[in-house]
């Protein structure tokens, strides 16, 4: 089969097709500084010269004696560096392992150690975290620095880009065949990292561009790394933007916005923490954005203000709410027109937050609440369904939804539903879907409160508190109790990030007790804290758990 043919099964096929059909086109685009009068300098690849620097890199690989299926861990800074060797990798048939660095340094080189990868590629500081925990290296033969490397051994990834070295034979996988391990945060738990299988990352990258329409005239600003690599295999030019993707929420929106009008950005993807800073940014300065298309906001809840804003900001696009995971990245879309003028009134009642429909070839079934694990043993997966419009557990199958995390049997077994020749994943999420036919998100599995028998979701009750004046956002919570079973806390985060104290927080409790009343919510404690611990992918999701641990101990419940 040729390289140059998209029916390639390797994903990294679409270089050498780009490479002929649009050598000149620019494929990454890197902001390298700026000039004396402050102007952004740039440097790119074209699609023939990444196609190029992959192919002498695949080659340097090779010789280091890495094999198909080898595991190798990428921790290298947004760059045309990590595009061209996570292409480089999956050209030899090498799996790249992707890990959020921003999980902290223990979960990380837990998460190294779980894959047992036989190459390490990182930027100099990565490799000194190898120098200090070698116990979690132990497997690793190849050692690559990008970058300047120092006394640690090994080689530097200039010193492997064997030039004018000819083209390289892409791998030819078979189905099972891994092409990535995507670790997720752990956000309710360890870290665990999936498995994606060339079959699925292309599925994925035609499901996505087919239904959103990206066509070749479209050009990208993904402010998460790995979505620069399906910008690559979409065909479309994708601009790096100047910020630390594991710190979203302290985003210059100065310079997205910069980034947008400097290249004619039509679409870009980004978390609610980024597109909350820069749409307040253009509010501010009455700045539009003619040449976007759609803005793509996920990795939580989306507040509606924030789609608000942005409708007069895109005189010419959308946003739109994707739902989905690291184990299934796309689930269901709906466009930010659609909430504001439909389900926004509704979500501030309390119905939860609506993230669409599902996308063509996902299917999606809402079963009964339980943690325990399901076998179904000749049984119909409808026993185990509820009416529509009752709240219950989103399951998923679909040709991209990811069969199991990487050595972890257990965990796989307890995620997937295994129905005749197929498997459904259990996403964990809960929700419900409506006469119309969309999907409602009402919060984590692990997050429910059941107080007194009765099931409270975060989602649905925060909606109602976070439109009270003075509050930046709210958390419901739930903690230990030998009368009720658990607590329901409600933890109120103030805009101005200061804790009332003496009357004023007595009114603030009263105020917020009569809205609970108001609503038949049963809250049994208000408390208020400066500033929420969230995820760090995103800087959005709550973490719940610790929080939680907090109220406990500020109530002094044991």
């Amino acid at each position: 089969m040729k390289d140059r043919d998209l029916s390639h099964p390797n994903i990294a096929a679409c270089l050498p097709f780009m490479a002929e059909k649009k050598p000149y086109q620019k494929a990454v685009i890197f902001p390298h500084g700026r000039d004396r009068q402050g102007r952004v300098a740039y440097t790119h690849l074209t699609f023939k010269q990444l196609d190029e620097e992959s192919d002498w890199l695949a080659h340097g690989i090779k010789k280091t004696g890495l094999s198909p299926g080898d595991r190798a861990i990428v921790l290298l800074s947004p760059s045309l560096e990590f595009v061209t060797l996570t292409f480089a990798l999956m050209k030899t048939g090498t799996v790249p392992v992707l890990i959020d660095p921003g999980m902290g340094i223990y979960r990380m080189v837990s998460c190294i150690k779980q894959v047992q990868p036989r190459a390490f590629f990182g930027i100099p500081k990565a490799h000194l975290v190898r120098i200090l925990f070698p116990k979690y290296f132990r497997t690793i033969s190849v050692k690559v620095t990008v970058g300047r490397r120092w006394s640690w051994g090994g080689v530097t990834m200039q010193a492997l880009r064997l030039k004018k070295s000819g083209t390289f034979p892409i791998f030819n996988p078979g189905d099972k065949d891994i092409a990535a391990i995507f670790f997720t945060t752990g956000s309710t738990g360890p870290p665990k990292g999936v498995v994606y299988t060339h079959p699925m990352l292309k599925a994925l990258v035609h499901t996505v561009k087919s239904f959103y329409q990206i066509d070749e005239n479209d050009l990208d600003l993904p402010t998460f790394p790995l979505f620069v690599l399906f910008s690559t295999a979409f065909g479309i030019t994708a601009v790096i933007p100047d910020m630390d993707p594991t710190k979203p929420a302290e985003v210059n929106p100065a310079k997205i916005v910069e980034a947008i009008n400097n290249h004619g950005v039509t679409n870009t993807f980004g978390s609610p923490a980024i597109w909350n800073r820069v749409g307040r940014y253009c509010e501010k300065h009455d700045i539009k954005l003619p040449s976007v298309r759609r803005i793509l906001i996920a990795g939580a809840p989306v507040p509606g203000d924030i789609l608000e804003r942005f409708r007069n900001i895109l005189p010419s696009g959308n946003t739109y709410t994707p739902y989905g995971a690291t184990e299934a990245l796309l689930l269901t879309s709906i466009t930010g027109n659609e909430i504001c003028k439909k389900t926004l009134p509704l979500t501030r009642q309390g119905r939860g937050t609506c993230v669409g429909r599902p996308l063509p070839g996902v299917e999606m079934r809402i079963i009964s609440i339980t943690d325990d694990h399901i076998e179904l043993s000749g049984r119909s997966l409808d026993s185990f369904s509820v009416p529509p419009g009752e709240v219950g557990e989103i399951l998923v199958r679909g040709g991209y939804i990811t069969r199991e995390y990487f050595a972890e049997p257990e965990e796989t077994t307890r995620a997937k539903i295994i129905d005749g020749e197929t498997f459904w994943h259990r996403t964990g999420d809960l929700g419900y879907f409506d006469e119309e036919g969309r999907l409602w998100f009402v919060g984590r599995k692990a997050h429910r409160v059941e107080r007194c028998g009765r099931l409270l979701f975060p989602v649905m009750v925060e909606a109602i508190f976070n439109q009270l004046e003075g509050v930046a956002r709210s958390a419901l919570v739930g903690i230990p109790s030998p009368d009720t079973g658990q607590k329901a806390v409600m933890v109120i985060e103030p805009s101005d990030g200061k804790i009332p104290h003496g009357s004023k927080k007595k009114e603030w409790e009263e105020r917020l007790m009569a809205v609970a009343n108001d609503h038949g919510i049963p809250i049994d404690a208000v408390l208020f804290h400066p500033s929420f611990p969230v995820d760090i992918r995103h800087n959005v999701k709550i973490r719940r758990e610790e929080l939680a641990k907090w109220a406990q101990k500020k109530l002094k419940i044991s």
